[in-house]
Order: C-alpha cells, then sequence, then structure tokens
C-alpha cells in the first residue's frame, strides 16, 4: 500500500451567525495516494467546494475549521499560520478552479503571471523562469506558447484560459491538485482535453488530483476513486466502477439511476424525491432519511459512520448490498 499523499481526517467546517453554528462540513474523512485522482461528487450545497476550499486554507470567513485535521504527506496543514500556508499553497498544492478569468489577473500578461509564481516558490533567475513558464503552456497544450507568453487572459478562448490555469498551478510541480469544477464552463470536446491533460499530468508528475465536479461522466472517465457527498457528509467512498456500477447507498443509487443510459432500453429515469436539507434544518440520525426510500426507525434518530459494505465504505443503517453480502 502507497502511503496517503492527502490525509483528511474527521473535518468540522462551521460557519458562526447572529442565529447560531451553522455546520457546513460534519465528519468528513478521506485520503489520496500519489497518483491518485479522487473525485468528489454530489448536489450543489453538499459541500464538495467547501472541502477542497478547507483544504487549501481559503475557507471565506467567517467558516472556521471547528474540528479534525488536514496533514500533506504527513505533515499537519490545517494549523499552519497564514503566512506558512501560503508558502504551502502553490509550493506544495495547486489549484485549478471553475472559471478562469477569477484565477487570472485581467491587467498582466499570463506571462507576467506564471513567471510571478515560479520565481515566489522556486529559486530560479528571471530568464529560467521564463523558460520553465514556456515549457508549461507547451506542456499544457498551448500552440505557439514562445509568442502566447505575451498575450492578456482576454486573448485566449476560455478552454486556453482554463489550460494557463493548469499551467498556473502546476509551475511548482506540486505535490496536491486540489481541482474545483475545472470543465463546467467548457464544452464537451474542451471538456474531454483538460480531462485528458489532468490524467496526463497526473501520471506523469505523480500528483495526486482531488476532482471535484458534479458531473458523473467526468468522474467515470477520470478518477480512481469517488466519494459521494450529501449534506455535509460522505455518504458512500470506494473505486469508481464499484460505486457507478454497484452503488450502496440509497442516495448513491437514486444518484446513478437519474443518468441516463445509452446501454438501456428505459421508460422514465430514477429520480429522488424533496430537496437536500438547509445547514439550518438538518434532520437527527442519518441526513438523507427524510428522502429514502429504505428508512427506518434507526435512520430517525441515529447517525450512521461509514462502514465497509463490500468494496466501498457507506454511512448507511440500510446499504443495498452486493450479491454474495445480502
Amino acid at each position: 500500500m502507497t502511503p496517503a499523499l492527502l490525509e483528511v481526517n474527521h473535518l468540522r467546517v462551521e460557519f458562526p451567525t447572529r442565529h447560531g453554528v451553522l455546520l457546513a462540513l460534519d465528519d468528513i474523512s478521506f485520503s489520496i495516494a500519489p497518483g491518485e485522482i479522487l473525485g468528489v461528487v454530489g448536489e450543489s450545497g453538499a459541500g464538495k467546494s467547501l472541502t477542497g476550499a478547507a483544504i487549501i486554507g481559503l475557507l471565506e470567513p467567517p467558516g472556521r475549521i471547528a474540528a479534525g485535521e488536514i496533514r500533506l504527506a504527513g505533515r499537519r496543514i490545517d494549523n499552519l499560520p497564514d503566512e506558512q500556508m501560503r508558502r504551502v499553497r502553490g509550493r506544495e498544492i495547486g489549484a485549478v478552479f471553475q472559471d478562469p478569468l477569477t484565477s487570472l489577473n485581467p491587467l498582466y500578461t499570463v506571462g507576467h503571471q506564471l513567471i510571478e509564481t515560479i520565481t515566489t516558490h522556486l529559486d530560479l533567475t528571471a530568464a529560467q523562469a521564463r523558460a520553465r513558464a514556456i515549457e508549461l503552456l507547451a506542456s499544457t497544450g498551448i500552440p505557439a506558447p514562445e509568442a502566447r507568453i505575451d498575450n492578456y487572459p482576454h486573448q485566449f478562448s476560455g478552454g486556453m484560459r482554463q489550460r494557463v490555469v493548469i499551467a498556473l498551478a502546476l509551475a511548482a510541480s506540486p505535490k496536491l491538485i486540489v481541482a474545483d469544477e475545472p470543465t463546467t464552463a467548457l464544452d464537451v470536446s474542451i471538456q474531454a482535453q483538460i480531462i485528458a491533460l489532468l490524467k496526463r499530468v497526473c501520471k506523469e508528475q505523480g500528483a495526486a488530483v482531488m476532482l471535484v465536479t458534479h458531473d458523473m461522466g467526468v468522474i467515470a472517465e477520470t478518477c480512481d476513486r469517488v466519494a459521494v457527498m450529501y449534506a455535509g457528509r460522505v455518504a458512500e467512498i470506494g473505486p469508481v466502477a464499484d460505486v457507478i456500477h454497484r452503488p450502496a447507498h440509497p442516495y448513491t443509487v437514486g444518484l446513478m439511476g437519474s443518468i441516463p443510459a445509452m446501454d438501456e432500453d428505459r421508460e422514465r429515469l430514477l429520480q429522488i424525491d424533496g430537496a437536500m436539507p438547509r445547514l439550518t434544518a438538518i434532520p437527527a440520525g442519518c441526513a438523507f432519511n427524510p428522502r429514502c426510500p429504505r428508512v427506518g426507525d434507526r435512520c430517525r434518530t441515529e447517525r450512521p459512520e461509514l462502514t465497509s459494505v463490500g468494496a466501498t465504505s457507506v454511512s448507511c443503517w440500510k446499504p443495498v448490498l452486493p450479491e454474495g453480502l445480502q
């Protein structure tokens, strides 16, 4: 077993308000090994992006980590002072966000921004940093990088801007890349190119990747394992093929059943009745119990912990058991 590069243990994130404390992430635990891509999927508001923000130290105030710990290569990073965390972010953790325009400064050329990032984290001269910036642009598929390095962000298409953002994330050869919805704003053909690029980077550099998305197609194509989140908790986590084809949590079953399949002739898709609870009204017991078709008395009073069921781990009192375990 390869030691985990990223370890998130019992992470809890709270938002204090005038009306009480909102619990946004509740007892989140997972790990990612070097060279592995972990997909994080779930409905809007499930806590996917918030988990990524907590890992890279960019929680919006008044959000705070109230319990648990985050370790990168064995070193705890969630309690580092801001200045130390800034050095970790960029040098050891790279970030790719949904909208490249929020990551790029429109007033500076992409070359200026790449060179500034490289010289901040690596001991290189300006000439060496420029050569590395051109190399990064070429490796991420930017044509004529020697000329494009002096262009401004508005001179690139959406897909090309996202490639520049990935080049920025890779500038200091980080151990971990947190990619938050990196393909959502792009058309399908460009999505495939960005996915292929992330997979190649992961393989060549041995970086661990946390890929946040709501697109199960992207998860199936890209990831080694997947964590399904619901109402600030991990509902199910395991190898991507098992979670997609043999889901054990009723929420995951509904999620997979709502996706059209090209090789099946179904009159209707499954739907999950109801909506995810607000942070101010998370029910007792299992948060999914008001929407769950398998709900029992215990589900309404006791909160389930992650437990192994076949190849996956599930937080459910009445999981859908695979054949052989029923």
